[in-house]
């Protein structure tokens, strides 16, 4: 994490001392470099710069306005999976031309809010899915461009939860029903066949997979040219996975020159859905902590983040690398320590046995948090959610506001 690294022993985001953000904005808090986040995107950009494509960043990821903001800027299309997430690339200035629509339960109304707004591509998961966007497409007078997302039941070799290329995953239609899937989609008038989709999965950390979903995605398109339907792009989704402890995924550059290979001279444009590839390890979330507990078996360091502020330690046993913002703090011995939050449950913890030198008011930053992190965050045992802060070079900005128990209480009313 570039953008994050010690200046005379104090963590820094660029140019800014975490102490001063933790001051200004108190903690929990995201933090989030702009300058990785351009970085990131743009390698990713110019890894595919030898053939026509589209990067449509996963909102699902970050979908704070200022990020979906900063990428829109760079040209950056977008992969949306609800009509709230269409709602906040629209607020962000993201162009709805670039727009693909994914998820396996669109409802009626957000396919009008998808028609409405014109974007590129509905990514279809089922028959009844298909239906459904002919007869609103009806209503509503507009043709609705489709890709079906097709399983390729490729085992992408990551965490249960965040695979979605098995035969067994609610994901998609089935590989061996998408050649008469596109016969009953060709067949509808408001439909308009433009690609094939697929996504087998998220964090993936070597090539093989993304090849042989490829080679399956390519083999279908043969057979849908000899029956007469075209085939304009390929969207070959995300997944690529970045590094939280000791994972090596690949180079950009290799990840893009094999996929390319494989395409050959072929003349659809790719698509392509980075989310964590892009604002993974651009994010930081701070914390403060609050109590020292010495055990007998155990030591713990309760902090001020929880669960309800970063839940994939609890969701998936996920590894995030936890530092101190003071590198040395001397006269402190350094111990194993239970990094934990002050929330109501055994699974709040957001790292395991870590060997730290700490006191009371430390500050600590959980890196590698810039990915499904704000965006899965809740109100769980009341808690309100975390600032968020994006620095810029020496400047940090508010990018959203810490909530109050009184916002969450707003819409609530007691029974007369």
């Amino acid at each position: 994490m570039a953008h994050f690294d010690y200046q005379n022993g104090e963590l820094h985001a660029e140019d800014v001392p975490l102490a001063h953000i933790a001051e200004r904005y108190g903690t929990p808090c995201y933090v989030y470099s702009r300058a990785a986040l351009a970085e990131a995107y743009r390698a990713f950009d110019a890894a595919f710069a030898g053939r026509d494509h589209l990067v449509c960043y996963a909102v699902k990821a970050n979908s704070s306005l200022a990020v979906l903001n900063l990428l829109a800027r760079l040209g950056s299309g977008f992969d949306i999976v609800s009509g709230g997430e269409l709602a906040r690339v629209l607020a962000a200035g993201g162009d709805p031309r670039k727009v693909v629509f994914s998820g396996v339960g669109k409802t009626a109304e957000e396919m009008r809010q998808a028609l409405a707004a014109g974007v590129l591509c509905f990514n279809v998961e089922s028959e009844s899915e298909l239906i459904r966007l002919d007869r609103v497409a009806a209503q509503v007078g507009k043709t609705a461009a489709v890709s079906l997302r097709v399983n390729p039941d490729v085992d992408a070799k990551t965490h249960p939860y965040i695979a979605t290329g098995l035969k067994q995953d609610k994901f998609g239609v089935p590989y061996r029903d998408a050649l008469s899937l596109y016969g009953t989609a060709a067949g509808l008038p408001r439909l308009r066949i433009t690609g094939i989709s697929c996504h087998i999965g998220s964090q993936i950390t070597k090539i093989a997979p993304f090849v042989a979903a490829l080679n399956r995605i390519l083999a279908l398109a043969d057979r849908l040219q000899a029956q007469g339907i075209r085939i304009s792009h390929f969207d070959l989704g995300g997944g690529l996975g970045i590094r939280y402890k000791n994972e090596a995924p690949p180079a950009m550059a290799d990840y893009a020159r094999a996929l390319a290979a494989r395409i050959g001279g072929r003349p659809q444009t790719l698509l392509l859905e980075p989310g964590r590839s892009l604002t993974g390890n651009a994010g930081i979330l701070l914390a403060r902590v609050e109590y020292l507990k010495h055990g007998k078996t155990r030591s713990f360091a309760v902090v001020d983040a929880a669960m309800n502020d970063l839940i994939r330690p609890a969701l998936y046993d996920a590894y995030h690398e936890i530092v101190p913002v003071l590198k040395n703090r001397r006269g402190v011995r350094r111990q194993r320590y239970q990094i934990v939050g002050p929330v109501c449950e055994s699974a709040d913890f957001l790292g395991h046995d870590r060997m730290l030198a700490l006191a009371e008011g430390d500050l600590l930053a959980i890196m590698s948090a810039g990915a499904y992190g704000m965006s899965m965050s809740s109100n769980y045992n009341t808690r309100p959610r975390a600032a968020e802060v994006m620095v810029d070079g020496g400047e940090p900005h508010l990018i959203r506001e810490r909530e109050t128990v009184s916002e969450l209480m707003a819409r609530e009313r007691l029974l007369p």
